[in-house]
């Protein structure tokens, strides 16, 4: 599983012991193999809440370009597995940035995604908190590596009217903060692998490490939302 996301939106101080919800930042298999998605489902089960909200990696549209994907978690969603929701306050975007990846390996919205968000959210008052969750980083960490999305700009442009606007991805397997206005952009951690720095190494890929100090590289963010507060709270938690 590649960025996890636990979150918890709650209406009184007191959290609740469990995650509300998961969100799933993609890569749900990595190679394609049939039983992988039946494999994570069922790990998924052990985390004590009844719903995960999936967008998919570039590795879950390798050798069907995502019809196993759309058959299994991408039930209403729109185009390539696109959708949002509310819970108690706080809009949730999913995008996909995975379906047509440019050169270098930068992901892609596209005209279609980009029209439907624009749609999606211009009903919305500023106040309203707004989570965006997708697979690459919606802003550029590093491009050689194809680690941003190209045009993510006009993404972001239709998010700016917002108080609050959280924007958690996966794919770089660890950590990278960033915070621009009333934007604040989160990588999670990864619970399968690490990668390397950005320009540390000649390329991203699986980075060894210790066998004790793998847990300590890996784990899951936290995300919670509090009635009266504008910015959410995040927190990484390693596996260790």
């Amino acid at each position: 599983m590649i960025g996890t996301f636990r979150a918890a939106v709650d209406k009184i101080n007191a959290l609740p012991a469990t995650p509300e919800f998961i969100l799933h930042t993609g890569d749900i298999r990595h190679l394609a193999k049939p039983g992988e998605f039946d494999n994570v489902e069922q790990i998924l089960k052990s985390a004590k809440t009844s719903e995960v909200f999936y967008v998919p990696g570039e590795h879950d549209f390798v050798g069907d370009e995502g019809k196993q994907y759309l058959e299994r978690f991408g039930k209403g969603s729109k185009g390539s597995g696109w959708y949002s929701f509310d819970k108690k306050g706080v809009h949730f975007i999913g995008l996909v940035n995975v379906a047509n990846l440019k050169a270098g390996g930068l992901g892609s919205l596209g005209h279609d995604q980009l029209q439907w968000l624009g749609d999606d959210v211009k009903h919305l008052k500023a106040s309203t908190p707004i989570v965006v969750f997708a697979h690459i980083p919606l802003w550029t960490v590093y491009p050689d590596w194809g680690w941003g999305t190209e045009d993510s700009a006009q993404a972001l442009g239709y998010l700016k009217r917002f108080r609050s606007v959280s924007v958690l991805n996966g794919h770089i397997h660890q950590i990278v903060q960033k915070v621009e206005g009333n934007v604040t952009f989160h990588t999670a951690m990864s619970t399968a692998f690490p990668q390397p720095k950005p320009g540390s190494a000649p390329g991203s890929g699986p980075m060894k490490v210790p066998a004790e100090q793998l847990r300590t590289v890996l784990g899951v963010t936290d995300v919670h939302s509090r009635r009266g507060q504008h910015a959410l709270a995040v927190t990484d938690s390693t596996l260790a």
